[in-house]
C-alpha cells in the first residue's frame, strides 16, 4: 500500500466528490434536494475513508472461512443488493428514481465497508 493522504487534504477532496455526486443525482436522477444531500454525504464519507486510509476499493473487506458463514453472507448480500429494486418496483418509482436509490445504496455499502476497514486498520 502507498502512504495515507493527510486528513486535511482527504477531507476537502472527499467533500468535493460528495458535492459532485449529489449534484449529478439532483440533476439527472432525483430532482429533490433531500435525497441528493443524502447521496452527497454518503459518497463524501466513503471517499474520505478511501483516500485517508488508502484502502483498495475492490479488495475483499469481509472474509469468512466457514462455508455456512460464506453462504449466509452471500444470501444477505444478495438481499441487500436487490432490496432497492424490489422496493422501487413495489412503490412504483420511475426509472430515474429507482436508479437514484440504487446509486445511494452503492455509496452506503462502500461507506460501511470502507469505514469498518479503516477502523480495523487503526486498531
Amino acid at each position: 500500500m502507498t502512504e495515507r493522504i493527510p486528513a486535511k487534504v482527504a477531507l476537502p477532496v472527499a467533500g468535493l466528490f460528495g458535492a459532485v455526486s449529489g449534484a449529478v443525482v439532483y440533476q439527472f436522477l432525483l430532482p429533490d434536494w433531500f435525497p441528493a444531500l443524502a447521496t452527497a454525504a454518503t459518497y463524501a464519507g466513503a471517499a474520505y475513508f478511501y483516500l485517508a486510509f488508502d484502502i483498495p476499493l475492490l479488495e475483499t473487506h469481509v472474509e469468512f472461512t466457514d462455508r455456512a458463514d460464506r453462504l449466509g453472507y452471500a444470501v444477505g448480500l444478495f438481499g441487500v443488493s436487490v432490496g432497492p429494486l424490489a422496493l422501487g418496483e413495489y412503490v412504483g418509482l420511475s426509472n430515474s428514481g429507482l436508479t437514484g436509490v440504487v446509486v445511494w445504496q452503492l455509496g452506503l455499502l462502500a461507506f460501511l465497508l470502507l469505514s469498518a476497514t479503516a477502523a480495523h486498520q487503526q486498531s
